[in-house]
Parts: structure tokens; sequence; C-alpha cells
């Protein structure tokens, strides 16, 4: 069907908050028609309107929409990349990197456009001895405006030493599957929530935000298959505590894009989408195509690790962090804003792969790399 010519439409519609997108169109040439196209609609969209006063549904006004974005999923216009790369991807590298290695590290990431960077984590340095210079990495690094930096704390006793190195933004870590929490965090799954009651508590009294992991949402290496419901169920109650987000984590790659969305259609009838993350690894080749299908529903927050570094110790095989690079590349080949700057991208994972004396695990890190070096 023509309409007029134009290349242009002006669109109508609700979007359902706390399930997910919800549109209820009139399609017109400019709102000057709308009015006299959809007069006769008036009454119907003043009852809905109501209604969605009533059920919390949100009403959005005209918006100018390109004809051909409608034959297309409706990607969110900006995704928000968190770096969890010199935390998650450092974690479990064998040799201690030397402190101001660490920091330079996070200083150059910053200087690349991304607004959250995980520095660090508060733990024991028996169980990850990588983190032990936690308190020192956060003091020193340059902490720039319009950046966040969390950290990883999983008690009370890592939010105290975090409090007093001037942290104001944390992490805390479940799982959707009882054996990975017991081995993980060595308590069930409702004993690692009644402790991070406790966490959230004095974090509001201190003005932290807290942002929630949920480990083995698509699988777990101990379990197998884990249900979507069960991963919904535990997203709620950290929600519930007071996790502003909710990062949802294919632990061990096993997820594939029809997994990912029978997880997200769960999540999100009780979550709304703008308290969601993905977190995806990379294991089966499978982070990009769930990270699209997370995209496709109204997730706009993606946790991603430069140069893929990093995984999980407690879960045998589960490496492979989805790359940062590969991430932002897909992202600006689909014209979404990510604010990053993909050169300076590519000079702070250049750094930590020299550091670290590896190759990056970034398709599009080593595909960009050589053209960015060479004359």
């Amino acid at each position: 069907m023509r309409l007029c010519g134009a290349q242009y439409i002006y669109v109508r519609y609700f979007r359902l908050v706390s399930v997910s997108y919800l549109k209820l169109t009139m399609l017109t040439c400019s709102p000057a028609t709308a009015s006299a196209n959809t007069a006769s609609n008036a009454k119907t969209f003043a009852l809905l309107a109501e209604l969605c006063k009533e059920r919390r549904i949100e009403w959005i006004e005209w918006e100018k929409v390109p004809l051909r974005s409608l034959s297309t999923p409706a990607f969110p216009r900006r995704v928000r990349i968190v770096e969890v790369g010199p935390r998650d991807g450092l974690q479990n590298e064998p040799e201690f990197v030397p402190t101001p290695c660490k920091v330079e590290f996070i200083n150059r990431l910053s200087r690349s456009g991304l607004q959250t960077i995980e520095a660090t984590s508060f733990v024991s340095p028996k169980w990850v001895p990588q983190m032990a210079d936690h308190s020192a990495v956060f003091s020193q690094i340059d902490k720039r405006p319009g950046i966040s930096y969390p950290v990883l704390v999983p008690n009370v006793k890592g939010l105290e030493a975090a409090i007093s190195a001037g942290v104001k933004e944390i992490a805390i870590f479940g799982a959707a599957s009882e054996t990975f929490s017991q081995k993980n965090i060595n308590c069930s799954i409702a004993e690692s929530l009644q402790r991070f009651q406790n966490v959230v508590n004095l974090s509001k009294e201190h003005g932290i935000k807290v942002r929630g992991y949920i480990s083995c949402v698509c699988g777990c290496p101990y379990e197998g298959q884990v249900s979507p419901v069960a991963v919904a169920k535990v997203a709620r109650q950290m929600y519930d505590l007071g996790c502003y987000e909710i990062s949802l984590g294919d632990t061990i790659g096993v997820g594939t894009p029809l997994s990912m969305r029978a997880v997200l259609e769960e999540v999100l009838k009780i979550i709304p989408p703008n308290a969601i993350a993905v977190h995806c690894h990379d294991t089966y080749g499978q982070a990009l195509p769930n990270i699209l299908t997370a995209l496709e529903m109204g997730i706009a927050v993606v946790d991603a690790s430069v140069a893929g570094l990093g995984g999980c110790p407690y879960a045998n095989g589960a490496s492979g962090n989805v790359a940062t690079e590969d991430v932002v590349y897909m992202l600006q080949g689909m014209q979404i804003d990510t604010g990053i700057d993909m050169r300076q991208l590519l000079s702070a994972a250049d750094y930590i792969c020299t550091v670290l004396k590896k190759q990056t695990n970034s398709k599009a890190g080593r595909a960009l790399l050589p053209k960015l070096k060479s004359p």
C-alpha cells in the first residue's frame, strides 16, 4: 500500500512497560491528516489512554518513523555497553596483572566513550587472587565525569571495603541454578538473596546504586537446562531487593536465539525492559545472535569484555565473554548509537593484550587493528 508517496509515516502507539512492546498503530502521512483520518477512532483511543493509566502502560505520542522500518524489528536507537573486561575479563588470569597496568587499561577504556566500566571486585584474595589490589586500582583510576565505575561485592564485608574506597555503584552476583550457586558463592539461591538484602540495605544508606547479575540463565554446567521461569523468579526477587538493573548471564554460552527469547519473554512479564541487560558468552559462537534477539525485544543494555577477555572460573570450559569490539561493530553497522570511539576501544584492547601476551579474541579487532596501525 502506498501512503501518498511519503517516505515517512507517523505512528501512534502504546508501550507496555511491564511486559514488552505492544504497538497499536494508526498510520498516516502527517499529524495533520491523522486527525482527519482517525476521527472515528478518537473515542477508542481515549478509552485506551485511560486504560493505559490504570495499567501503568506508557503512552507515547506521534513519532516520525521511516517507512522502511515497518518491515524490520524496532531496535533501540541507543545501546549502553557495560564493559566488564577489567573485572570479569581479568579475574581468571593465572599471572597477576600489575596494578599500574590495570589502572592504565581502565583509563584507556574511559577515553573510548564507554559510560559504564566495571573496575574491579572487592572479594577475598583467597577466592580471586587477581583482584587482591581492588582498593589500589579503584583509588588510582582517573574517574571521568559521566562514567560509572561499578565494582563487584559478594557480601557486607566487601561492601564496607568498597564504601571506604569511595565506590558509587556495586554489583551483586546470584544464579538461577542451585548447584551453580553452591559452587560459585557457597550458598543456596535463597541464602544468597538474604545476604544480598543486607548488602542492598547498606548500599541505600550510602547512596550507592546496585546492579544484579544472574548466572546460568540459558544453562548450567552442572544441572544442564535451566527453566526460564526459574530465571524470572530470581530476577524479580533481585529487582524487588532494589537492584536498578538485572544482567542476565549466559554463563556457559549454550544459549541460542530461541532459548534467549524464551528467557526474556518470562522475565519481561514481571520486569520492565529498561531494567534488564544481557551478558552473553561466545563459547558456541552464539553471543551476537543472542544479543540481536535481546535488542529485538527492547533490551538496550549489553555487557561485553574488550578483546573477548574472561570467563567463569567455576564453570569448566565456559570461556569467552563476547568481545566489546564485535558488539560495537555490529551496532554501528545497524546505525545504533553507542557513543563509543572504535579507535580508542581498539587501543585499549591492544594495550591489555600486549600486557597479557595474548592475541585478541575479537574478530572485529583482528580485522580492524592492522588498519589502525598502518601508516
